[in-house]
């Protein structure tokens, strides 16, 4: 028989089965390296397993390095157990192999510890990270589409589910896929306790990611590559690059010189990912211009349709103050955790292959840039 490509002991070293195990391997991984600087900003709330939850930072290479690759893990806390993996990898690998000269790697490990923890896409406030990048001092947008489904996606009575399954499955068959994943998952303001809000102010999180940029001094690099380690979207397994620059910019240009034709383009429809509002990305590009491609890799899990449902389920949970041992809670949340992490040894395997992949790529399009 054909051996793997990757051995059970490389998945097990990488991937962890909670948030507070990944915290653990992450932070043992970074200290292995004699001159890497680690960071933790804390967070006030605990895990289930009352362990504090904690964003970190590992940086590696020179500190004057104006060339910068950055791989950020869990903006949508429960799909951290990918990215953090790929990050544990790339530390273990660089013990076997020199950064280029004048190229530095930055961790963004859990950017939202709270989902991770708990098992929840948005954080402990409800906001969905990926959709507060917006500039709050003007007014709200405002998704009319989402308004008009508010009722059905998260309806009052949860025995009503039936009901509410069979409106939106007459939306989706009047607006067609894309229009309705656009009214669903675009981004809104105006529903709190609902699907993809983007919150009324900046979160913990953007506030944590904004010190960062601000300690490493982000703004003095010549080109910055970020990778933004997602699941959930896409063919399983499938490592999808999706870049959200303005099409034909400079970052977009970038990315398909260094990733190649497998980069995707949701402005141009090309992509699994519908455009949204509020985007982690468009903070990066605010503050670098033409000197960061940012890219989301999403990893491929199971249906559009089954993601939304154990969405639904879990902010229907969450209403509520959660027995975090109770059999329902349980059962909801074993359903997010497999939808977003299907822990099998061939979707771990296709993880980490494709996670050195690109990260290879970054490498070699940040060194041999003019």
């Amino acid at each position: 028989m054909l051996p793997t490509l990757l051995s059970p002991a490389s998945l097990e070293a990488c991937f962890a089965r909670d948030y507070t195990g990944a915290q653990v391997r992450f932070r043992h991984a970074c200290d292995r390296h004699e001159h890497s600087v680690y960071h933790e900003f804390v967070y006030s709330q605990n895990g289930p397993d009352n362990h504090k939850l904690l964003t970190a930072t590992c940086r590696l290479g020179a500190p004057d390095a104006k060339r910068l690759l950055v791989l950020q893990s869990a903006t949508h806390g429960v799909e951290g157990f990918a990215g953090s993996a790929i990050q544990i990898d790339c530390l273990d690998l660089l013990h076997q192999y020199k950064l280029p000269n004048g190229i530095a790697v930055l961790m963004i490990h859990a950017l939202n510890p709270y989902g991770f923890a708990w098992l929840r896409r948005v954080n402990e406030t409800g906001i969905d990270l990926n959709r507060n990048f917006i500039d709050f001092t003007r007014p709200l947008p405002v998704n009319t589409g989402y308004a008009e489904l508010a009722d059905a996606l998260l309806p009052a009575d949860p025995q009503a589910m039936a009901q509410a399954d069979a409106k939106l499955a007459e939306a989706r068959h009047t607006l067609g896929q894309t229009a309705y994943e656009l009214a669903v998952s675009g981004g809104q303001y105006t529903f709190a306790d609902g699907l993809f809000y983007g919150g009324q102010a900046a979160s913990q999180s953007r506030l944590y990611l904004e010190e960062i940029f601000q300690q490493h001094n982000l703004a003095r690099c010549e080109q910055v590559a970020v990778l933004d380690i997602h699941t959930g979207l896409g063919p399983y397994g499938y490592g999808e690059l999706i870049c959200d620059h303005p099409p034909g910019s400079v970052g977009a240009h970038w990315a398909r010189e260094v990733y190649g034709p497998s980069v995707t383009e949701p402005a141009l429809g090309t992509s699994t990912s519908v455009p949204k509002l509020g985007l982690v990305d468009y903070y990066w590009q605010e503050q670098l211009g033409d000197r960061v491609s940012f890219v989301t890799l999403e990893f491929g899990t199971y249906s559009v349709a089954e993601m939304f449902n154990v969405l639904r389920r879990d902010h229907i949970l969450h209403r509520s103050p959660v027995d975090w041992t109770a059999p329902e809670t349980q059962q909801v949340k074993a359903a997010i955790r497999k939808f977003f992490y299907p822990e099998q040894p061939d979707w771990q395997e296709m993880i980490l292959l494709r996670g050195r992949q690109v990260i290879r790529q970054a490498l070699q399009g940040l060194q041999e840039l003019k």
